[in-house]
């Protein structure tokens, strides 16, 4: 664990810090929130920052959005301080903690941010075959590509990965390349030299850098441009990074993982990702299977959600209903975990007592989840009808078709052409021209109160 002390902490915490982690942290001081910016802004990353509750918080954590660093903010001051530890947390600040420091107190803190992080809770088989074969691959530095819906926990199951791997004491890096603008994408990635391009004030390194000697998580690799990809390839390959503007090759020494929600095979067959790179990266695939596919983990992971947000809210323990329960996991969630996680929470919210019933456990529009899966049932069938509908005119021409339709709109109508020609939008002429040429060619054409026999 990486801790960045920020403000005049430095000896107050340092050694409670290094107490609650039994000498296992790594911990590093800056006197402003523009020095540790600058800090991290130079690769020297951290996995949480301990600030000092009378900085500018807010402006800290809108440097680190505007820097895209996600790194946990705690806030710390003196307990009697309590407007500004308020503030602190609406600035964004995960937690607050009162000084003097209490080693137990931080320790629960840190560890609580670790386990938000990396919350890892299975109990499916189908989800245990894919655990059991990342346990087997964790200790190699084989590149691993994760794939699966959105939702699923590809991102859970990387770190995962990390924290089992020999590189486990190594930072771990991850970029959403998805989020981040195509034209930033390539300065993210393997950063800059000052003056490389407009609004390059300072030196930036970039995320290949700050996860030397450990593990870089590419998040939704398959929306990265196909011209990034090149340099990418070759700093895997070579494990050497060019930063925009620089005028020598860095080395780097680290693991690939990556994840994408897309088949990414179907994206080299489109042109839009390279086969060369999709070799270097699926060493190992390790596929997640959608939450209707793990009913197993549905029902535990319930559980766990109703347990968290309960204490999270200051709520009395909650617990399931039997019938609850039981839509969960009728429920077809095509969110997976995270679209679980969200219902459950707004249905701890929602109960009104001890026992959270189906009524309390609704999607965001009030829906029902009965509702939403016979709806989900409903359209399912309808999309099933208008294949097997579509499917039956191929091979037919246009006239065959067109024959039938008004025939059988005709028949509709009990042979009235004023109404069948009004249905198809076609004058009453017309259609009776049409009537006519299919009489010609010897198809019975039913007259006006009569239905056409069909075999």
């Amino acid at each position: 664990m990486r801790l960045l002390i920020i403000g005049a902490l430095e000896g107050q915490l340092s050694e409670a810090t290094k107490m609650a982690m039994n000498g296992g942290a790594k911990v590093a001081h800056a006197p402003s929130v523009e020095i540790a910016l600058a800090a991290l802004r130079a690769g020297r990353g951290a996995d949480l920052l301990l600030v000092d509750v009378v900085m500018d918080i807010a402006g800290l954590i809108a440097g680190l959005e505007a820097e895209r660093i996600a790194i946990p903010v705690v806030a710390c001051g003196v307990e009697a301080n309590a407007a500004a530890a308020v503030n602190a947390i609406r600035a964004g600040a995960k937690e607050y903690i009162p000084l003097p420091p209490d080693a137990e107190l931080i320790a629960a803190v840190i560890a609580a941010v670790a386990r938000d992080s990396s919350e890892f809770l299975f109990r499916d088989p189908a989800m245990e075959r894919v655990v059991r074969m990342a346990d087997q691959i964790a200790g190699s530095d084989a590149s691993i590509l994760i794939t699966g819906e959105s939702g699923t926990g590809k991102e859970v199951i990387a770190k995962y990965v990390h924290a089992r791997s020999k590189r486990a004491n190594r930072p771990f890096i991850s970029v959403n390349c998805a989020a981040i603008p195509e034209a930033l994408l390539e300065s993210e990635l393997f950063g800059h030299e000052k003056g490389a391009f407009t609004g390059a004030i300072a030196r930036r390194i970039g995320k290949f850098e700050e996860a030397s000697g450990g593990t870089l998580l590419l998040d939704e690799i398959s929306e990265m441009d196909v011209r990034l990809q090149a340099k990418l390839l070759r700093a895997i390959q070579e494990r050497l990074i060019d930063r925009v503007g620089g005028g020598k090759p860095v080395p780097v020494d680290i693991r690939i993982l990556a994840t994408s929600n897309r088949n990414l095979g179907d994206a080299v067959r489109e042109g839009s990702f390279r086969e060369d790179l999709l070799f270097r990266l699926n060493v190992v695939n390790l596929k997640l299977p959608a939450l209707r596919d793990r009913p197993g983990d549905i029902a535990a992971l319930s559980e766990h959600f109703v347990a968290k947000y309960a204490k999270a809210n200051g709520l009395p323990p909650r617990e399931l209903s039997a019938d609850a329960r039981a839509a969960l996991l009728k429920a077809p969630w095509p969110g997976n975990v995270r679209e679980l996680e969200n219902t459950l929470h707004r249905a701890v919210l929602l109960s009104s007592g001890d026992i959270i019933g189906p009524e309390a456990i609704v999607l965001p529009d009030g829906m029902g989840l009965t509702e939403a899966a016979a709806a989900n049932s409903l359209s399912a069938q309808l999309a099933q009808t208008a294949q097997t509908m579509s499917a039956a005119l191929v091979g037919r021409t246009v006239a065959d078709v067109e024959r039938d339709l008004i025939l059988d709109t005709l028949d509709h109508t009990l042979g009235n052409r004023t109404h069948a020609a009004n249905i198809l939008g076609i004058s009453i002429r017309t259609l009776r021209n049409k009537l006519n040429q299919y009489a010609d060619e010897g198809t019975h054409v039913p007259e006006p109160g009569e239905r056409r026999s069909v075999a």
